[in-house]
């Protein structure tokens, strides 16, 4: 398959003048559906799958400039952690002499992929070994699994690059996505109160309606080979026990109508840690399909105005950001040691679950109350950046990031290489609710990666 532009981060790369224009893209995608009666992730329960609505995939590109190579993953997976970025970099590094430093692995978020990591994984595992003698569930080491085939993503996506023209550019979309934070008339702040609720006062906070567009066209011209849409909506509007890669998938399908067949949709997710499908005025709850089909022609109309990005000059950089961790008392693990063993039962109410996950969580990956977290900023030319970031990020945290770049388009993309959970504004710590009980970062982590990302923008657009 061939491919396009995005990717990552080699500490301030210059690209000479004479190599300016000569763009080669490359892309891979490589099938990475576990086995059916292999446990879901996204929810609180042990939740064993039946089946698959559409396959999983890592999609990967690999952009290439003179001797500079950079290359970007996208994986329909709940999160990325640390462990599996690292050893899936080395291992592509290692295969296409790529710095690992300049590969990025990002999830889309899909809440109908698979539970391979952290805590809640850890417990089932164990206790159904405890109890069986061996984990039925996990008939493969789909970890080590999958990190080897993120990087034969990136290693197929690196053996065949071609010369590509860029395209980029934004679109609005008010249809589909709505802040599940809402002012109560007790004075609280909940999160999805519930359709129709008289109880609502008002939203706490906005949707970030701007659908980002990179599109790669062959160099001779003719129909786009590829193309990157990033928009702030939680993946979970699918449900249910069959794998899928949720709205995403739609959006691909409905493009490759007017693309072509071998078109490769990639979608980032935006920063909507507090943003989903629901709509609370309405009974009428978005489906899959709507979803991915209004952001298909949100994307189609916007084609024909996107405008050529001139003088590619790439160039990315990183940071590493120490943000402080919330602390667990010894009451608290205690308290949560002795109450998993009653998570998914009604024994254990929502937020309970949440809190007893996040405390064990906290105090398995974080013992020093320090989380080391990645930035990654990326120059494709003078006029156009993206920023990559950790977590699921409140969308005013991205707003205030596009809003402070010297950049004309700032496309900001979070879930990458790590899993600090959620990231909410110092103003949402104050508020409370379930994003907040489920936050491994202390107030402010957020505004710190913010100020991070700006001082990086505004360094690479200084830099030519």
């Amino acid at each position: 398959m061939r491919a396009f532009w995005i990717v990552a981060l080699s500490a301030f790369i210059t690209v000479p003048a004479g190599v300016a224009d000569e763009l080669s893209a490359g892309v891979a995608v490589v099938d990475i559906t576990p086995p059916v009666g292999y446990r879901m992730a996204g929810y609180y329960q042990e939740r064993p799958s039946t089946g698959t609505l559409d396959p999983l995939y890592a999609k990967a590109l690999v952009l290439k400039q003179g001797d500079r190579k950079v290359a970007l993953v996208f994986c329909d997976l709940v999160a990325v952690p640390l462990e599996l970025s690292a050893d899936a970099r080395s291992q592509a590094s290692t295969a296409t002499g790529i710095p690992a430093e300049n590969i990025a692995i990002a999830a889309t978020h899909s809440h109908t992929g698979p539970l391979y990591c952290g805590v809640l994984r850890d417990f089932f595992h164990q206790r159904t070994v405890a109890s069986e003698g061996k984990d039925s569930r996990e008939s493969v080491d789909y970890s080590r699994t999958l990190a080897k085939k993120v990087a034969q993503a990136i290693t197929e996506a690196a053996a065949q690059t071609e010369p590509v023209r860029l395209e980029a550019g934004t679109a609005e979309e008010t249809r589909i996505s709505f802040n599940r934070r809402f002012h109560m008339k007790d004075g609280s702040v909940r999160f999805n109160p519930g359709v129709l609720n008289p109880d609502i006062v008002r939203t706490a906070g906005p949707i970030d309606p701007e659908v980002g567009l990179i599109l790669a066209r062959p160099l001779g011209g003719g129909k786009p080979i590829t193309g990157l849409t990033v928009f702030a909506l939680h993946l979970d509007t699918v449900g249910g026990t069959q794998y899928s890669a949720d709205y995403p998938h739609v959006l691909e399908e409905s493009l490759r109508k007017e693309l072509g067949s071998s078109f490769v949709s990639l979608f980032g997710a935006g920063t909507c840690g507090d943003i989903n499908h629901v709509d609370v005025k309405s009974k009428e709850r978005l489906a899959t399909a709507v979803i991915g089909r209004h952001l298909a022609e949100t994307v189609l109309a916007a084609l024909p105005r996107l405008e050529p990005v001139r003088q590619p000059e790439l160039a990315m950089t990183r940071r590493i950001v120490d943000v402080p961790t919330r602390k667990v008392t010894p009451a608290e693990l205690s308290d949560a040691k002795a109450r998993i063993a009653d998570i998914g039962t009604s024994k254990l109410p929502f937020l309970d679950a949440v809190r007893t996950v996040t405390t064990l969580d906290l105090e398995k990956a974080y013992p020093d109350q320090v989380a080391k977290l990645e930035v990654q900023v990326l120059r494709l030319g003078p006029d156009h950046a993206a920023v990559f970031l950790p977590g699921e990020v409140f969308v005013d945290l991205g707003l205030a990031i596009k809003r402070g770049s010297p950049f004309k388009q700032t496309l900001v993309i979070e879930l990458t290489n790590s899993i600090p959970a959620y990231i909410p504004t110092k103003k949402a710590f104050g508020e409370g609710s379930y994003e907040i009980v489920n936050s491994r970062v202390e107030p402010g982590g957020g505004e710190r990666l913010v100020e991070a990302a700006l001082e990086l923008l505004k360094e690479l657009k200084a830099r030519r």
